[in-house]
């Protein structure tokens, strides 16, 4: 099979799988306990003025009704409106996706190479002394939950030894402008998945290393460097690259710890915030914005392991 269609054939399994996920979440927050008209109305509320919240909000109409008309902005980036400041949510997500992109952009920069670099020199120097100290390591860290990490972190550097700004607060999510703030976010979010890309690309390294083509190459009379870097490393990177995918969900997704502990005012943040005030459009705003990226990371990384590898996406 072609890498065209291969590519516009899970394109379209993921366009199925967001507008799954897009129900899925609709109907996941409508079922949630609770009127957000009568958390709006505030205490003691007057019923009249929870009715007129309810009609100004839409909430009077059908959940079909209201799913169809909240479906159809979609593909005009229309997320609809919040219902505590009456913002349109599409600006929630712009002023949220900033440090967020920053974080993760600056993490993916950092990590690929390291974790090719770690994984790379472990498998060379299968069963040395290095090996068993970056193995060593990477258990640890993994083990290692973020929240944990990140407050160990700030306690040392940021409280203790005052080396480093313990949150980003002050910054106004500039936080390009404060490079300071961004060290210790960034060893957080780096430490594990390191450690995982890494123990892939070991993996990977190896089997490549000792596979029959990389003997044949050796008895052709190619260079040991030209056959890791030519003929085994493109294998090996190829499950990597699966997980790289994951790590990148993780990171425009999942950094809401990292984001609440360093006081980052990210997507994650935003997303705690919305969830705490019922702010219903936000919420799906939001899962929209994850589902999408999700789909979009994990379909680069099947058409990259595909090209690197086409039996690792399943392809003879």
């Amino acid at each position: 099979m072609s890498l065209g269609r291969y590519a516009v054939r899970r394109l379209a399994v993921g366009l199925f799988q967001v507008l799954a996920v897009v129900t899925a979440v609709f109907l996941l927050v409508q079922a949630l306990p609770g009127d957000a008209a009568v958390a709006l109305a505030g205490d003691n509320p007057d019923p009249r003025r929870i009715e007129e919240i309810r009609v100004a909000m839409g909430l009077d109409r059908p959940p079909a009704a209201r799913f169809l008309a909240w479906l159809g902005g979609l593909p005009h980036l229309d997320f609809g409106v919040s219902l505590i400041s009456g913002r349109p949510v599409a600006d929630f997500l712009a002023d949220g996706l900033g440090p967020t992109v920053v974080l993760a952009g600056l993490t993916l920069v950092l990590l690929i190479p390291l974790s090719v670099l770690v994984g790379v020199l472990a498998a060379l120097r299968e069963g040395s002394l290095l090996d068993r100290a970056l193995t060593s390591i990477s258990v640890g860290l993994y083990s290692i939950p973020e929240f944990a990490l990140a407050i160990v972190l700030i306690a040392v550097f940021g409280v203790q030894l005052q080396w480093l700004p313990p949150t980003a607060v002050g910054t106004r999510g500039d936080l390009l402008a404060h490079p300071a703030v961004l060290v210790l976010p960034l060893v957080v979010l780096l430490a594990r998945p390191i450690c995982s890309i890494s123990r892939l690309v070991r993996a990977g390294m190896l089997d490549s290393l000792n596979s029959d083509y990389v003997r044949h190459a050796a008895r052709l009379g190619i260079g040991a460097g030209r056959i890791r870097l030519a003929h085994a490393l493109p294998n090996a990177l190829a499950p990597a690259v699966q997980q790289l995918a994951r790590t990148t969900d993780w990171l425009l997704g999942g950094v809401v710890v990292v984001e609440a502990v360093f006081v980052i005012p990210g997507l994650g943040t935003t997303l705690v915030d919305a969830v705490a005030g019922r702010d219903l459009p936000v919420v799906q705003g939001l899962a929209v914005v994850f589902a999408v990226t999700t789909v979009l990371m994990n379909l680069l990384a099947d058409l990259a392991a595909f090209r690197l590898a086409p039996r690792s996406a399943g392809i003879a």
